[in-house]
């Protein structure tokens, strides 16, 4: 987690805000929207946005809320558009997890007593290091309360891990107490964080809530009339003692666990055959090998097998014979593969050794032969006993292939033969970018792996593989070179059976143990199903992906890759929580099946549920939930349906069919990216079969997000880097939170929520706040004429293109981005344009629009700041506020600005070297003193140096020749390397390529223009004061580059600017006050040739802190400067004797005399003498 944090005045602060804000927004019911009367003319008029409803088995947790960031922000930007927007949620309680757990509680109350007293000696469980596999999401939703919970043994200690006493844990073995407890909780931390939500529509699911009940009903009566359910064969946990399904409530071990899908790789034995297996010599015969990575078969150099464990030779249906464990061939017996269904036919019983040394031919390796040898780490109660050997991506196969290497002895034990290992090395086979083309050996030698026994280093790495190669990784060889695994690993399995190299092979995931004490197996069982894949159905689900907005091209190539592999679905169960089946009621209606089109039912639930979560009071339309019969929802959904004979009110139905007319189709629907391929493509599926004539009503986008890092690491409990939505809140601030969640991460891959982030956040928020009111009170010091000046121009302007770019930002949901833009660049500007205005005071009507335009560009990410901030300014709620149009964008004048700041940067690193303390010669003690310079030159270059010029127009032609992009780096080399006259600067010029191509990620093509937008010179001059005031110079001179030493053109160029200083000691001068009352004094000025009468004003008020604004000061001259300053002043015409000197008059040193003199207008030159006044405007003495 992160560092110990100093204190919490900062968040206590912002929580009084959030909770003020929220107080009133909820009197005001914000966020209570119904559609009205009159028909929208087109979608643009709405914006609806939906969030897959979290399953009520604990507290929401950060992951949950960086992906309903997502809907929360849009809904709020889109509010900003001027559209009704529509934010609902509910809760998901369907499935077996809460049955499961509250069965376990049940059970261990009737073993152990309540509160339960466990047996000491199986209390502590003995921690050990489960295999690593990337799960099949589509086999549906499995809780995670036990993954999250580390060490613990009973459902009661996992409960207690939740906070939770004795007292209450028992009441938790009713699971109805689970859907009574978790979703207020849920509402509660929701509402915390000031969720745009429209809870009058809120519901959770199952039988529990009778007209969500009645919703599914409807829509499954459907689906099977459209035969889009079928009844047949589907993976299931089942007891061969018992000869049926095995569900959790049958389990005394194993509740919860599912089935796990594997490519089981054939790999043909080659001649000769071992002697026990001379008997079957004229069939053919396969060591098969249980893989979850069917794409890394490409790489196989050998056919892992252990020393020690049974295996047995089987015949199955076809001929074919297979060796593996009996434990795997029980599971097969049950799949379709033996001739009699868990039957299974047993030719031989082996050990390891006995299949030592083998040959055998495997699929996609680029080998012809390939050997068994000896692994000590395998398991044989998981796969089939025999693991097909990949070093390049999996680090135990590396681990063992080097160990068989080292050691001959080893080798020899088991008759391994020189010739079947050390010829075979790793195939590179794909390319995990932050790791490389062979990730295992590279991880093997990072990780200082010592042998195939080191696991916890061995289990790192696999880790990192596995994950980081499922999601990033590139394949390098086959048909699918240059695709991404996640994209092709279907298709490659699809390749693989269809060829007749692999076949689908199921066991359960860990060891279940039936009432009967009975080790399951996975069986196919008959059950319904959704007929997924089907030609026609996935051809509608195809003209519905081509018309939604998937915001980033990989999720829809990660949707096309899932509807070419994705098959059918087991739409129910026997045990769980849920709706029944409506036309065979033993059956339950599974999570994943009642979650498709409840998006539907969001836009009538709050005329339905009466405020309630399980519409169990009276509604106020006064509609009950046996009022709902299909006919009912059909007119409700269906344009073309007739008006149903019901007892409901006609217009109590015209109510409710007008709401969902209004809201449909979901804008948006949010979800992380891991619920592509199940969730969101069995949404996609169910809209088409359900309105199959509407597709106007089909889903207009999907926005897919990354996993969130907590801290750059992954979520865990068990870790202790975890954090509830309840306890980021309290930590953090609501604003706070959200501000990180947006900086967290935009793209598809996994974001990062890092604490010290968060907490920057908060101090920027409440910075921001503390400066709006310091301003207020500092109204008087600006100026309040119209906005005019360059830095005026340039500062609105930058606002103009922040309202742009933020827009656009947001409108692609591209929140990180629209945050930098639109808060952290919009800042940037502010701070500069004050910066640069501070000699002629910043603009209050343009400092009142920056602060009205920032609670705005703010307010989808922090709204309840924004709202507090434009109270502080008298502005009406900024849920009432629009987004502001663009204005004029002078990107000249941007430039122009970008270009001072970026030279005045600079210049200011130039003279810090310059006035660096000087070590000379050998002596390291002694130091060249170097005095501070006063006087600067600014060489300005009017075209690019001979060879650079070369280098920019070949790249602007390579630019070209590419299809408007550059080459690589290699390719820009091997042309420059080629022009002569490039020769002697050759060291020079790809560094200049590298800085070139980096201008070009910030300004584009621009940065391979000649000449630039816009006069160098004239912006320098416009901002000469700036300068000078941050350099801290008296006076800078502007030459071009031409007149300079050689050194001086080579480090300059059009848009770089380069200075020199220098130390001109001119004459000192007396500035006298002679204003009484008002504690000024006299002060020395340095007068230097070019200085103007504004200059010395400004040396003045630097010298005399009491005078805020050199606009005041008033310089006088004596008229004769020899008697002038010995005459006694007159006390009722203090001006006697005294001349104006003006703004503009510019001083020189006589050469001859050394004494000053200023100029006045054109040739009017007069004598100062040593002594000049200065008088304070409006003094009051």
């Amino acid at each position: 987690m992160g560092s110990e944090r100093k204190g919490t005045f900062k968040v206590e602060y912002l929580r009084k805000i959030e909770l003020d804000v929220q107080a009133k927004w909820d009197a005001d019911k914000v966020y209570e929207e119904d559609a009205p009367v009159i028909p929208r003319k087109s979608n643009d008029e709405k914006f609806l946005t939906t969030f897959p409803y979290p399953y009520m088995n604990g507290r929401l947790h950060m992951g949950h809320t960086f992906s309903l960031s997502k809907s929360e922000f849009a809904v709020r930007y889109n509010r900003l558009l001027g559209k009704k927007v529509l934010f609902p949620f509910g809760f998901h309680c369907t499935g077996m997890p809460i049955k499961a757990c509250a069965d376990k509680l049940k059970r261990e109350i009737e073993l152990y007593g309540c509160p339960p007293k466990f047996p000491q000696e199986v209390a502590v469980v003995e921690e050990t290091v489960d295999d690593f596999t990337i799960k099949d999401k589509s086999k549906g939703k499995k809780s995670k309360v036990l993954a999250k919970t580390g060490g613990v043994k009973y459902q009661w200690q996992i409960m207690q891990s939740l906070g939770l006493n004795d007292d209450e844990i028992k009441k938790f073995a009713d699971a109805a107490y689970w859907l009574d407890y978790f979703p207020p909780l849920a509402i509660s931390d929701l509402k915390s964080i000031g969720l745009h939500v429209d809870w009058r529509r809120t519901f959770i699911t199952t039988d529990a809530n009778p007209f969500y009940d009645s919703f599914i009903q409807w829509q499954f009566l459907h689906l099977k009339e459209r035969n889009k359910i079928k009844y047949g064969k589907r993976y299931t946990i089942f007891s061969p003692k018992d000869n049926q399904p095995c569900m959790d409530h049958d389990r005394s071990s194993g509740e919860g666990v599912g089935a796990q899908e594997y490519v089981l790789i054939k790999m043909k034995l080659l001649e000769p055959y071992p002697k026990k297996l001379m008997s079957i010599k004229d069939k053919p015969v396969y060591l098969v090998a249980a893989t979850l990575r069917p794409e890394t078969m490409y790489g196989q150099t050998n056919c892992w097998v252990h020393p020690d464990i049974h295996y047995i030779a089987y015949t199955l249906a076809n001929g074919d014979v297979f060796i593996s464990t009996e434990r795997s061939a029980r599971n097969i017996a049950y799949q379709g593969f033996t001739e009699v269904e868990g039957k299974i036919n047993i030719i031989t019983r082996l050990t390891g050794q006995d299949i030592m040394g083998l040959a055998l031919s495997a699929p996609l390796t680029s080998h012809k032969i390939i050997y068994t040898l000896p692994m000590m780490t395998i398991k044989s109660d998981k796969g089939t006993g025999i693991v097909t050997s990949v070093p390049s991506d999996s680090p135990d196969d590396y681990a063992a292939l080097v160990d068989l290497k080292k050691k001959q002895p080893f080798r020899e034990k088991y008759g391994i033969k020189d010739e079947m290992v050390l010829p075979y090395e790793p195939i590179p086979i794909l390319n995990i970018p932050t790791i490389g083309n062979l990730s295992a050996v590279i991880l093997y030698d990072k990780l200082k792996i010592q042998s195939q026994n080191d696991k916890i280093k061995l289990q790192e790495a696999k880790e990192m593989v596995y994950l980081k190669g499922f999601y990033d990784g590139v394949l390098l060889i086959g048909e699918y070179k240059g695709k991404k695994i996640h994209e092709v690993k279907k298709l490659l399995q699809k390749k693989l059976v269809d060829e007749g190299s692999a076949m689908i092979y199921n066991e359960p995931e860990k060891t279940v143990i039936s009432r009967s004490d009975d080790e399951c197996v996975v069986a196919l069982c008959d059950q319904w199903y959704l007929d997924y894949g089907e030609k026609s159905w996935k051809k509608e689900v195809e003209k519905a992906l081509a018309k939604i907005n998937t915001f980033h091209d990989e999720a829809r190539r990660n949707f096309e890759a899932c509807l070419d592999w994705l098959h059918e679905h087991a739409c129910s169960r026997t045990y769980g929580l849920g709706t029944k089946l409506p036309w065979d009621e033993k059956w339950l209606i599974e999570s994943l099946s009642d979650s498709t089109i409840y998006n539907a039912y969001y836009t009538v639930a709050h005329l339905l549920q009466g405020g309630t979560l399980k519409g169990d009071k009276p509604n106020a339309l006064g509609i009950k939930a046996e009022q709902m019969i299909p006919a009912v929802w059909d007119y409700i959904f269906f344009k073309d349906a007739k008006f149903p004979k019901t007892t409901i009110k006609k217009e109590a139905l015209e109510h409710l069919r007008r709401e969902f007319q209004y809201w449909y189709p979901v804008d948006v629907r949010v979800s992380g990216k891991d619920l592509l391929q199940n969730h969101l493509t069995y949404f996609l599926y169910n809209h088409t079969a359900i309105w199959p004539d509407q597709p106007e009503l089909w889903p207009r986008g999907v926005r897919v997000n990354g996993h969130l890092l907590l801290n750059s690491a992954k979520m865990s409990k068990s870790d202790g880097n975890f954090l509830t939505l309840n306890e980021a809140v309290e930590k953090f601030s609501a604003d706070g939170m959200r501000l990180c969640l947006a900086d967290a991460g935009d793209s598809i891959e996994d974001a990062n929520f890092v604490e010290t982030m968060a907490d920057a956040g908060i101090l920027r928020l409440y910075t921001f706040i503390e400066w709006v009111k310091e301003i207020l009170s500092k109204e008087n010091t600006f100026k309040k004429d119209e906005a005019t000046t360059f830095n005026d121009k340039v500062f609105e302007s930058e606002m103009n293109l922040k309202i742009r770019e933020t827009g656009e930002h947001y409108s692609k949901m591209l929140y990180k981005e629209a945050l930098k833009t639109g808060f952290f660049e919009l800042q940037t500007a502010r701070d500069k344009y004050f910066q640069l205005s501070a000699l002629d005071k910043p603009n209050w009507n343009l400092i009142m629009k920056y602060i009205e335009l920032q609670t705005i560009l703010l307010a989808p990410i922090c709204p309840h700041v924004a709202e507090h901030v434009r109270g502080i300014i008298g502005l009406p709620s900024v849920l009432n506020a629009r987004w502001p149009a663009v204005g004029p964008i002078d990107e000249v004048l941007i430039k122009s600005s970008q270009y001072i700041m970026d030279s005045a940067h600079s210049f200011r690193i130039l003279l810090k070297n310059y006035c660096t303390v000087r070590k000379s010669g050998k002596n390291k003690d002694s130091a060249q003193v170097v005095e501070e310079p006063n006087h600067g030159i600014i060489w300005v270059a009017k075209t690019f140096p001979p060879w650079q010029s070369i280098v920019l127009t070949t790249m602007k032609t390579l630019y070209d020749e590419n299809n408007k992009s550059l080459p690589e780096n290699k390719v820009i080399a091997s042309k420059l390397s080629g022009i002569a006259e490039l020769k002697k600067f050759m060291k020079r010029v790809m560094p200049f390529v590298q800085a070139t191509k980096e201008k070009m990620d910030v300004v584009g093509i621009a940065a391979l223009n000649l000449t630039l937008d816009f006069d160098e010179v004239k912006v320098l001059n416009i901002c000469m004061d700036y300068l000078k005031n941050t350099l801290n110079l008296d006076n800078i001179e502007i030459r071009f580059s031409s007149e300079a030493s050689d050194k001086t053109r080579e480090e300059c160029c059009p848009g770089y600017p380069y200075m020199t200083f220098l130390v001109k000691r001119g004459v000192f001068i007396n500035a006298i006050n002679p204003q009484k009352c008002n504690g000024l004094f006299s002060v020395s000025v340095e007068i230097s040739k070019g200085l103007t009468g504004q200059d010395i004003a400004d040396r003045i008020v630097k010298k005399n802190k009491q005078i805020k604004d050199s606009a005041s000061v008033l310089l006088y001259r004596y008229e004769d400067p020899i008697i002038g300053p010995r005459t006694l002043p007159t006390i009722h015409d203090i001006l006697k004797g005294k001349v104006l000197i003006p703004s503009d008059a510019l001083f020189n040193i006589n050469p001859e005399t050394n004494l000053i003199e200023v100029k006045v207008e054109e040739n009017n030159v007069y004598p100062i003498g040593n002594e000049i006044l200065y008088f304070i405007k409006d003094s009051t003495c």
